[in-house]
């Protein structure tokens, strides 16, 4: 019994003198400390919480190397090699983590949609929810401040800059021809149905590095990673027919949509003031497969349209119309994949081809093109840990166009390009914490058509000023190459370039976001040439240059009134370029000084309707009047829009929909046309550029047909 005794008095001696107390306070980098951090040693059971003065003190029986863990939430994880016969007591500072919901984000000239958007200023589909913008995604980016209004063209003109200067991609990869066929001051629409994307970023100046050839902006559409159901959505309008399926199984889905548009029977009820001989008619379908693997997802995205209309068309140096009869066919295929491999390491690459022909008849001359456009993708990103990473990659793009004028008892015209565009990128983000990121990337770009290299550097900030408002700054260099209607006819240029400067602050807290940016783009290298219009034989130039300078508005907010959600749009901008035949640095005929968006959704529960509404407006734009003296000394009046809409829920699945633009039926005048030469009175004689028609009447009837027997077409209206 005394040898037992004496057994376990020596073991628990020996116990006791094999442990060692680990103790020491925890803190913030500013020193103050911090309550209820998690303090352990790595692969053991011995550890502690730190008290409300971050002291924390435990005792283990470990011996040797160790790593000391310290954890807590909102703070980087924090690993500390030690040696526990030699520890000391000390104090450990915590980084705040970077991957928080109110780390600071780079905003300076971004517009995003998006489900995980932290700097999100409208929801995903917000973009196809707008009155007015009649399901096209470019008209509805028209009510954000930056875009401007330019209703005889359709396009996206941002800040100065014509709608070439803008790029489109979906899924990362360039879409070459994003608009539908269209003629001479006619509207046009983008390609793409807005429902099969997720969201988008709407891109205002200042893009990434991993972007080029786009002197303004660029605008990305992510197509939706995973379907949530299988459904069938039905659609019947007064311009048209649409049909869509979506298939799901466990690792994949497809989906499609058809559509049918023909404005003739609408045209006939409805008064226009275009002299149509074959109203508007197209038949169009895209179609997205998506497959997930185990570490990453791979999407195959297809898109047709074929197009015909025929209308006699007025000109001012003509005694009769001009009948322009055209043929549109577009194809647009897209593969993509994106995921993980490695520590840290992720992929994103792929490859589209886009296919656009135009057959155009003038009277009895003939115009044909063809343009061949692909584009392949690599880009690589590493995750070196929280605060840096680094993403680099290239490009390649092809184009390939040519072009047949038959003028009729004369000859044929042809003219053409082939341009091969290589380009390689490297872009840090680099967070200091929190509260401070940059991003600093570089982007070179040769072209071979032009025999021209580029370097680009591009630096954005951010900083968070309190726990709902930030600043960015932005800088960057843009290059651009001419476009298609000059390089067609002359090769010796070279490239067009902006730097933009961008100041932005943001603000968001419980359904308000408040963002204002100023913003100066200066321009030079812009292609000049001789001639009334841009030919064969004009001469060409780089001798233009430019500046566009301006502050940006936009203040959303959906919880101040009850089922009301609003969003109010600002622009004012000065701009002045000295390029194409221009006599002078002026205005360009496209820019409005100040322009004015409000839109609002109102859901009414007792009608179980959404009601919209939006109003645009715009001060006058400049023209140029050869009865005056000085150049592009006219101004157009002012632009004004409201448009209508109701949503009406007849079941859970079923929607009538009825829309009005202008409603008002505001004469909009968008320029004028002068003749060549002066009347007996020596004035030159002129005609408005006006609206198609007065005012635009949609009525639909969308039915979605799901196992979940709610799911409607609501959002997409």
């Amino acid at each position: 019994m005394n040898k037992l005794f004496t057994f376990l008095v020596v073991l628990c001696g020996t116990v006791a003198v094999a442990q060692t107390t680990i103790s020491g306070k925890v803190i913030t980098h500013k020193g103050k400390p911090i309550e209820g951090a998690n303090v352990f040693i790595e692969g053991a059971y011995d550890g502690a919480t730190s008290d409300s003065n971050g002291d924390f003190s435990f005792t283990t029986t470990e011996k040797g190397h160790q790593t000391l863990v310290i954890t807590y939430l909102s703070f980087e994880t924090t690993r500390i090699p030690i040696e526990i016969e030699t520890y000391q007591p000390q104090e450990w500072k915590l980084k705040e983590s970077v991957n928080t919901l109110d780390a600071v984000v780079i905003t300076a000239g971004n517009f995003k949609a998006g489900d995980n958007s932290k700097a999100a200023a409208l929801k995903p589909l917000d973009i196809v929810t707008t009155a007015g913008a009649a399901g096209d995604i470019v008209g509805a980016l028209q009510t954000l401040p930056g875009a401007q209004i330019v209703g005889e063209s359709g396009r996206l003109f941002v800040r100065g800059g014509e709608s070439d200067e803008t790029q489109t991609y979906i899924d990362g990869i360039r879409v070459a021809q994003p608009y539908g066929a269209t003629a001479n001051n006619l509207p046009t629409r983008g390609r793409f149905s807005p429902f099969l994307f997720s969201g988008m970023t709407f891109s205002t100046g200042g893009y990434s590095a991993e972007f080029g050839d786009a002197l303004s902006s660029v605008l990305l559409l992510n197509t939706i990673n995973e379907a949530e159901q299988e459904q069938t959505d039905l659609s019947f309008m007064t311009v048209g027919l649409g049909l869509g399926n979506t298939q799901k199984w466990e690792k994949s889905s497809l989906t499609f949509n058809l559509s049918y548009i023909n404005l003739e029977p609408y045209q006939k009820i409805i008064k226009q003031h275009v002299d149509w001989n074959k109203p508007y008619q197209s038949l169009s379908g895209e179609t997205v497969f998506r497959r997930h693997f185990e570490n990453g997802l791979f999407k195959l995205y297809a898109a047709f349209d074929y197009a015909a209309f025929d209308l006699n068309q007025k000109d001012i140096n003509a005694p009769e119309p001009i009948r322009v009869d055209t043929q549109n066919n577009n194809f647009y295929l897209n593969s993509s994949y994106k995921g993980n491999f490695g520590s840290g390491w992720s992929v994103q690459t792929g490859i589209s081809f886009g296919y656009s022909q135009n057959k155009i008849g003038l009277e009895l001359d003939k115009l044909h093109n063809r343009e061949n456009a692909s584009h392949l993708k690599l880009k690589l990103t590493k995750k070196f840990s929280s605060r840096v990473h680094l993403t680099f990659g290239g490009d390649y793009f092809i184009t390939d166009f040519d072009e047949n004028y038959n003028e009729y008892n004369i000859g044929v015209y042809q003219s053409g390009f082939r341009n091969n565009i290589g380009a390689a990128y490297a872009e840090s983000d680099i967070f200091f914490s929190k509260n401070f990121a940059a991003k600093v990337g570089v982007r070179a770009m040769n072209s071979d058509l032009i025999n021209k290299s580029s370097i680009d550097p591009r630096i954005s900030l951010a900083y968070k000023t309190s726990k709902n408002g930030q600043v960015s700054l932005a800088y960057g260099d843009f290059h651009q190459n001419p476009k298609l209607e000059y390089l067609k006819y002359h090769s010796d240029f070279d490239y067009e370039k902006t730097s933009h400067y961008i100041l932005n602050y943001m603000y968001g807290s419980n359904g308000k976001t408040l963002r204002t940016e100023l913003f100066y783009k200066k321009y030079s290298d812009l292609v000049k040439y001789d001639s009334e219009m841009a030919m064969f034989n004009s001469i060409y130039n780089n001798n233009g240059y430019g500046f566009a300078k301006g502050l940006d508005v936009f203040w959303r907010d959906s919880k101040s009134v009850k089922n009301l959600d609003y969003w109010v749009s600002y622009s004012y901008i000065d701009s002045k370029r000295d390029y194409k035949n221009y006599k002078a640095e002026v205005t360009p005929n496209f820019v409005a000084s100040h322009t004015l968006s409000v839109v609002g959704k109102y859901w009414i529960d007792k009608w179980k309707s959404q009601l919209s509404v939006t109003n645009s407006f715009a001060t006058g734009r400049p023209y140029n009047n050869p009865n005056e003296t000085a150049f592009m000394n006219g101004k157009t009046k002012e632009y004004n829009s409201l448009s209508l809409s109701w949503a009406y829920l007849l079941s859970p699945q079923k929607i009538l929909y009825f829309s009005v633009s202008n409603v008002l039926g505001s004469d909009n005048v968008f320029g004028y046309q002068y003749a060549n030469s002066p009347d007996l009175s020596g004035q030159f004689q002129r005609q408005a550029i006006t609206q198609p028609a007065d005012r635009f009447f949609f009525i639909g009837f969308f039915w979605t047909i799901s196992k979940d027997k709610s799911k409607n077409q609501l959002d997409n209206l």
